[in-house]
């Protein structure tokens, strides 16, 4: 993509309201555990305490909060993959190809296993926006997926992920126009963002396309970079988290000036 023109770098800023949800803590219990890809479980969960549950966000997070062997429980952020207020059930994704708690868990569960969740603590709900690149790596599936899956016809979206193997693709159905460019990499270079940079350097978004960008968080901030001053891609059309960051537990950062 070439250097963005004046004009482009001046247009109308996208309209992002935030809004802030009634912390609570819920109970839910495990109805089904579905292994989507080799190292991707989709766990659904139910219970009476999601009848006031709101996502009003396809990058929401609620908090885990995970069994641990002595003292506090580990808390770990997962994004809604989907819910249904009519049926209280709750779907959230697990990447499993580390150690963590939140792995453990997961392996371990079975219909009737219990796990609790605060949150969502607010959401940044976007509108207006009619084209989307979507940037990240295993932690942002669920997060694309949703955003995808909940896109209308009149919705272009391209998404450029990076995982380990073809074995790791997803299917998406939606009926938004959608274009998918999976970047294979073993988990060793997950913090390597050349690869999800390059692809990115093939495409020409149109004017007022939104950048969301979710990945290891110096990932995330060297695509950012990257759009920004090489690039030369308005900010207000950016928004980029590290959703993890290496060698850190329960990191999660909204990344800006």
């Amino acid at each position: 993509m070439n250097q963005l023109t004046s004009q482009q770098a001046t247009l109308s800023v996208p309209k992002i309201e935030r809004i802030r949800h009634e912390l609570k803590r819920r109970v839910l219990t495990v109805t089904t555990v579905e292994r989507i890809t080799p190292q991707m479980l989709r766990i659904t969960l139910t219970g009476e305490d999601l009848a006031d549950f709101v996502s009003a966000a396809p990058d929401d997070h609620v908090k885990t909060f995970l069994p641990a062997a002595a003292g506090e429980p580990e808390r770990r952020d997962y994004t809604p993959r989907r819910f249904d207020r009519d049926a209280k059930s709750l779907v959230l994704d697990f990447a499993v190809h580390d150690a963590g708690p939140a792995t453990r868990w997961a392996l371990e569960a079975a219909p009737g296993s219990q796990l609790s969740i605060g949150g969502p603590r607010g959401s940044a709900v976007v509108s207006g926006v009619k084209r989307w690149v979507l940037i990240g790596d295993e932690t942002a599936l669920p997060a694309i997926g949703r955003r995808i899956e909940e896109s209308d016809a009149d919705i272009a979206i391209t998404t450029i992920a990076a995982i380990a193997g073809p074995e790791e693709e997803q299917a998406f159905d939606t009926r938004a126009r959608l274009e998918t460019f999976w970047v294979h990499r073993p988990l060793a270079q997950a913090t390597d963002a050349s690869g999800l940079i390059s692809v990115l350097d093939k495409i020409t978004p149109e004017p007022e396309t939104f950048v969301w960008i979710a990945a290891e968080a110096s990932v995330a901030r060297a695509i950012r970079t990257h759009l920004v001053e090489k690039r030369g891609y308005p900010l207000p059309w950016i928004k980029a988290a590290g959703y993890w960051a290496q060698g850190k537990a329960d990191a999660h950062e909204r990344i800006e000036d």
